[in-house]
């Protein structure tokens, strides 16, 4: 049994090391056979871009010749060699981990990368060259361009740019000006990469850049306009990440048996998948570092790891609300409340733009589409439908949602408060303080909120708190969009005792008073249909709701 890569992103080390590759080499040819030399492509973070740019160097690199039945003899790539196979010398950057505590240490930290990296390259394939540390980014890229094409005339290069954006979204997130002073027109950036297109007219062969959003692309257009972005290409849509068919294989490798396995895929199904990054991709695709972390717990400990989210990843996924305050007022909440209530959002996708200028809707939807936040879920009017990918984007955007609510209200949920929550549904079948919760935010909101009020944006409240309840599975209609009841929560370990509970929500304006009754018959009776459902009347311990909002007054009703 091979080891599982968790965290390993160096090709090499991974195979001489013996760790299991899930192997993603057929789109080494499939990029090779393009028309297009230039490659850019994007994916969240966490998706493997690191180690498929490691896959490529490795592939390429003219000082591996010796080693490629090694590296690749078990691979589709070994099986089915390109015509270009080690004939590269490879300019490799990666510009994560810049630091941006201002501009200066920022073209610093971009200035000390490129210097590093054209000095291994140097020192590596044997060149002749002096690295001015003076001298500025862009110059020190074009002599080093001057120097290869005399010394070696005959031979090309192959650059490969990882996480070509990663400064520039942290940059984005708190200091706009300073983002477009680095890529503007006289920017240190924008003319570094102005230097890498010239290149491309001596020895520069092929480029491949990736990185998360398009963010700095609009910006570096006049400079740095060969690109050819297939990001969402059908072609590569499973490019990076797990296929299922791929996850499954890597689980029989691990000896897990048929058995587990299918009581582990819905798991990871609900938590880890659910991504598509082209319209008409064939499949939808798990977050491969995700799957390896939950898979690496199990099959250590041979029980479900207590958190299904690592946390560095979920320390990645903090950024969501620097990015949702890029786009300000109604146009912000209105994606944030679609989002969270599992509406889906009917919206082309950018494949440039610049956050440093006026900031759109259509902006922030492809800003949470390139981060992950929201995928492709289906096609309308020729439009892609986008919706939240899976529970754990979820539970990000229910904290966020409650921070805003905080913010706006001035008050927040302790820890002895959901404590409560738990103790009192768990062990009672009670609800009395999660509605005594939601209650506090209605009358904390200002009066103007209560235009946008109705019950989805009740229930939508009384949701996000609920994914903070751990020990409960939390079904909603909003998560199905079919006949369901609004709120089920029910117990994960069912050998406890632990009661669940059932509700259904309605909602009255101020003046509807009169009307109580009416909607709490009317959510009683829908509440009667649901138990008649098979999946429901399997369920024990299951104690049943009406909760009807009037303003920001909430009457429940417990149905027996």
């Amino acid at each position: 049994m091979k080891k599982l890569p968790y965290g390993i992103s160096d090709y090499e080390r991974l195979v001489e090391n013996d760790y299991y590759y899930v192997d993603k080499t057929m789109y080494i040819e499939k990029l090779e056979n393009l028309a297009e030399p230039y490659i850019m492509f994007l994916r969240p973070r966490k998706f493997g871009k690191t180690l498929f740019t490691s896959t490529l160097e490795n592939y390429y690199d003219i000082k591996k010749l010796e080693k490629f039945e090694k590296l690749y003899g078990n691979t589709y790539i070994g099986k089915n060699p390109t015509k270009l196979k080690n004939s590269y010398h490879i300019l490799k950057f990666n510009f994560s981990g810049i630091d941006t505590t201002d501009d200066k240490a920022t073209i610093k930290g971009f200035k000390n990368e490129v210097a590093s990296s054209i000095n291994v390259f140097v020192e590596k394939y044997g060149l002749d060259f002096y690295i001015n540390l003076d001298d500025e980014a862009e110059n020190i890229l074009d002599n080093l361009i001057k120097a290869f094409s005399i010394q070696k005339a005959e031979e090309k290069i192959y650059v490969i740019i990882d996480e070509y954006d990663h400064f520039a979204n942290e940059l984005l997130g708190f200091n706009t000006n300073q983002f477009k002073n680095l890529v503007s027109k006289n920017g240190k950036v924008r003319k570094w990469y102005e230097i890498l297109k010239k290149g491309t007219e001596t020895v520069i062969d092929r480029i491949f850049i990736t990185g998360v959003a398009p963010i700095t692309l609009d910006s570096l257009t006049s400079g740095f306009n060969i690109s050819s972005d297939k990001t969402q290409d059908r072609e590569f849509n499973e490019m990076m990440g797990f296929t299922e068919k791929e996850l499954k294989g890597l689980m029989t490798q691990q000896n897990i048996e048929y058995k587990k396995q299918e009581k582990l895929l819905p798991i990871m199904r609900e938590n880890y998948d659910g991504y598509k990054f082209s319209l008409h991709g064939r499949e939808k695709i798990y977050n491969s570092n995700m799957c390896l972390f939950f898979l690496n717990n199990y099959v250590r400990f041979q029980e479900l790891p207590e958190q299904l989210i690592d946390m560095n990843i979920a320390s990645d996924y903090t950024k969501l609300g620097k990015m949702l305050d890029l786009c300000k007022g109604e146009e912000r909440e209105k994606v944030i409340e679609k989002t969270v209530s599992g509406e889906g959002i009917i919206s082309d996708i950018r494949q440039k733009f610049n956050p440093a200028m006026e900031f759109t809707e259509t902006d922030l939807v492809s800003m949470l589409f390139y981060l992950g936040y929201l995928t492709i879920a289906g096609e309308v009017f020729e439009k892609p439908e986008l919706k939240i990918p899976n529970k754990v984007m979820k539970e990000i955007y229910s904290e966020y949602f409650l921070e805003v609510l905080k913010k706006e209200t001035d008050m927040q949920v302790t820890e002895s408060d959901y404590n409560e929550m738990l103790r009192e549904i768990a062990l009672e079948g009670k609800i009395d303080k999660i509605i005594e919760t939601v209650e506090k935010y209605l009358k904390g909101l200002s009066n103007r909120d209560y235009i946008k009020f109705d019950e989805k944006y009740v229930k939508l409240i009384f949701f996000c708190i609920a994914m903070n309840l751990k020990i409960f599975r939390l079904k909603s209609e909003m998560e199905v969009q079919k006949k369901y009841p609004d709120i089920l929560l029910i117990p994960k370990d069912q050998s406890k005792d632990y009661k669940g509970v059932m509700i259904e929500f309605k909602y009255l304006k101020k003046g509807e008073e009169s009307k109580l009754k009416e909607k709490q018959e009317e959510a009683k009776k829908q509440i009667e249909e649901y138990g008649e459902f098979e999946e429901i009347r399997e369920l024990k311990n299951i104690y049943k709701y009406t909760v009807v909002a009037v303003n920001d007054k909430i009457y429940v009703e417990k149905i027996n």
